[in-house]
């Protein structure tokens, strides 16, 4: 394991096993996080793809919103794909009266942007940081519509922005953990060593980030 790593995915509902496996592939310990207590230990989190809403719900009946939100604010990264980078956004524009989010990204959203699920497509994407383009698996996909001064947008489509970062928070609409390769996995693990490298002087220095 890579310097003694810890990634959680929120196992509440979606798509954990998948992102597990690709964090496995990585080399670093991979957490089902289902509890307040789930995150103490965490260098890092990762809100699945899904049903925002549902996973919405369920957060707050286990009360890991606040929890979240706490280690966030205290630096830990957090990666959102799908209904997880709605999650994270502080505006829905066609999200439900009662759809809960984090409220952590200076981010607009719409959800399911792409249309249905018969309207699902697979599609190379162009993500700023990495040599290769990487395979988008658009599933009811959501879309950023607007962003804040401090969003750096990673990548686009002729639709719209598919990948978002703002300091800490990492946001992608697409299913990283479908396709093959570990590029974005890789690219998130990045933003956990830094931090890591800022506090106690580990780094993921020398690891190629468009390899897997």
């Amino acid at each position: 394991m890579l310097n003694g790593i810890n990634i959680g995915v929120l196992a509440l509902q979606g798509a954990v096993t998948e992102h597990r496996v690709k964090l496995q592939q990585c080399g670093v310990t991979a957490t089902e996080v289902k509890t307040p207590e789930d995150l103490e230990a965490l260098d890092g989190l990762i809100i699945p793809g899904g049903e925002s809403t549902t996973i919405g719900m369920l957060m707050q009946k286990y009360k890991l919103n606040d929890a979240v939100k706490n280690r966030c604010r205290e630096g830990m990264p957090v990666m959102g794909t799908c209904a997880g980078l709605v999650l994270l956004a502080k505006k829905v524009v066609d999200g439900k009266p009662e759809q809960p989010k984090l409220d952590l990204m200076d981010i607009t959203v719409k959800r399911n942007a792409f249309g249905r699920q018969k309207e699902s497509f697979e599609k190379e994407v162009y993500f700023q940081g990495l040599d290769k383009p990487v395979r988008g698996v658009f599933i009811r996909a959501p879309l950023v519509v607007e962003t804040g001064n401090e969003v750096e947008v990673l990548s686009a489509l002729e639709e719209g922005m598919v990948a978002v970062r703002q300091e800490n928070l990492l946001g992608i609409s697409f299913h990283p953990e479908l396709s093959e390769g570990t590029s974005l996995h890789r690219y998130f693990l990045d933003m956990v060593f830094a931090k890591n490298s800022r506090n106690n002087g580990c780094g993921l220095a020398g690891r190629d980030l468009n390899s897997g």
